[in-house]
């Protein structure tokens, strides 16, 4: 059974910096691509930022700049480290795992920016 666990959100005020974490266990197949999403009230989930599993980013226009994506292929986890944070990146974040067998996602996580 495959497990995808996010960590690190949090309240921060706007300017600030949070670190998202997010690691995948539990198959024998390895991870093709990872990515975060978000999905903030009353909203649709959208694409944050992706990476392949040879370290290709991209990135949503509105986080361009600001978010990097990262990835540990070793340790089956990937990162984003958010900079200049703003009251619209407030959402809840998913993390995501693109297995050969199909996609798997957290449980999400809250990250909350004050102004």
């Amino acid at each position: 059974q495959v497990q995808v666990v996010e960590s690190g959100g949090g309240l921060v005020q706007a300017g600030g910096s949070l670190r998202l974490s997010c690691g995948a266990s539990g198959s024998i197949f390895r991870i093709n691509a990872m990515g975060w999403y978000r999905q903030a009230p009353g909203k649709q989930r959208e694409l944050v930022a992706r990476i392949t599993r040879s370290g290709s980013p991209n990135y949503a226009d509105s986080v361009k700049g600001r978010f990097t994506i990262s990835r540990d292929n070793v340790k089956n986890t990937v990162y984003l480290q958010m900079n200049s944070l703003k009251p619209e990146d407030t959402a809840i974040y998913y993390c995501n795992a693109v297995y050969v067998t199909g996609d798997y996602w957290g449980q999400g996580i809250q990250v909350t920016v004050s102004s």
